[in-house]
C-alpha cells in the first residue's frame, strides 16, 4: 500500500498539471483517490482538489505545488 495519496477530480486540468509536477519531483508510489466517487470526500476535497496526502501522519499538501514543494513536503519527518 502506498504511503500517500493524490485527492483528485474527474476532467480535472490541475489534477493533470499535479500529476505532471509529482512526475517531475519523483515522488514515491501514490494511490488516486477521486473525490467524485463520495459525497463525504467531495464535501471535504471538492474546491481543494488536487490534494497530495501523508496517509502516515495525515499531512496535506494543497494545490498550487511545484517539484521542489513536493520534494521538501515529502522529506519533511512524519510526526508520530
Amino acid at each position: 500500500m502506498a504511503e500517500f495519496v493524490l485527492y483528485q477530480r474527474d476532467y480535472c486540468h490541475l489534477c493533470d498539471q499535479a500529476l505532471a509536477v509529482l512526475a517531475q519531483a519523483r515522488a514515491p508510489d501514490f494511490d488516486s483517490i477521486w473525490v467524485d466517487d463520495s459525497q463525504e470526500l467531495v464535501q471535504r476535497y471538492g474546491v481543494r482538489v488536487p490534494v497530495l496526502r501523508d496517509l502516515r501522519d495525515g499531512r496535506e499538501l494543497d494545490w498550487p505545488f511545484d517539484a521542489a514543494a513536493v520534494a521538501r513536503w515529502i522529506g519533511e519527518p512524519t510526526e508520530q
